[in-house]
């Protein structure tokens, strides 16, 4: 069993009453439960609000923000400016995690301290979160089986303090989720996903965006990440064998074409792009690689 690990959880939600309630109802059931949990109302225009007050009233380290509703989901970029907002709002100085929760799933009541025995076991280990899936008539499968081994999805992400501080938190901008990875393994630090620990995802990934506009927004996320053109390209070639079919890889293409186009501006870390492009290369010609 896991020592009580000090942690502290901020969820960003827009519009999640249909979700939200089963996401409140794990938390309250976890054997170790958080320091404190900040949920941020990203301007919702239905009851989340509401819900996430109520659990407030009821429970003393459930702090709830709300911010006003700019009218539209603003992709990337507006759920870390959610994130940060809740962030800077965290008391006290003595956690060990730093949780981002998504406000649509559910897990089982032991999900966190099963995720900290891992962190327990590996003091290089800085990033991790459980397997995320969806439940397809009644069964559990798992969302993506094309992640990379490195990679958490960032809908549930565990951040060990001191690795944390070294990547220097978030970036404000699409590919976020991938980006705070490459970093963190440019560092020496341990990323990965517990393929033993799953989380129900009850709004799949891209849902709220439609499947087109989901691709394009991975795209730009990909350009913003400095994605070598030639990875890419393979990358959106595979995709169009994957549901769904074509579209995905012409979305995923469309969106790191439409980066160089409109000069989008890249992440301002010429060495992360450095140690991820070669990172890449190492993967097309079978080398040792964050994929190995």
């Amino acid at each position: 069993m896991s020592k009580a690990a000090t942690y502290i959880v901020v969820s960003p939600v827009r519009n999640e009453e249909k979700h939200l309630p089963l996401t409140i109802s794990s938390m309250v059931a976890q054997t170790i439960r958080p320091v404190q949990w900040i949920i941020v109302n990203d301007g919702s225009t239905d009851q989340t609000g509401r819900i996430a007050e109520e659990a407030a009233r009821t429970y003393s380290w459930i702090k709830v923000v709300n911010r006003s509703d700019r009218g539209y989901r603003k992709a990337g970029g507006g759920v870390i400016d959610t994130f940060y907002e809740g962030f800077v709002l965290m008391e006290g100085g003595s956690w060990e995690y730093v949780v981002k929760l998504d406000g649509d799933l559910s897990f089982d009541a032991n999900y966190f301290e099963e995720c900290f025995e891992h962190f327990d076991k590996n003091g290089r280990l800085g990033i991790a979160g459980g397997t995320i899936c969806n439940l397809v008539n009644g069964s559990v499968e798992v969302e993506s089986k094309i992640d990379p081994k490195f990679h958490v999805r960032g809908a549930t992400k565990i951040y060990r303090r001191d690795c944390w501080q070294e990547i220097g938190g978030l970036i404000h901008a699409p590919g976020w989720d991938t980006l705070d990875e490459v970093k963190a393994n440019m560092l020496g630090w341990n990323t990965c996903t517990f393929s033993d620990i799953n989380v129900i995802h009850h709004r799949p990934a891209g849902a709220a965006y439609g499947a087109w506009n989901d691709r394009v927004k991975g795209g730009m996320g990909c350009y913003i990440a400095g994605y070598h053109p030639l990875f890419m390209l393979i990358k959106s070639i595979k995709r169009m064998a994957q549901k769904p079919y074509f579209i995905g890889g012409c979305g995923f293409m469309f969106g790191f074409v439409k980066g160089y186009v409109s000069r989008v501006p890249q992440i301002d870390d010429k060495a992360l792009i450095r140690y991820f492009r070669q990172q890449q290369m190492n993967r097309l010609f079978f080398r040792k690689s964050l994929w190995s």
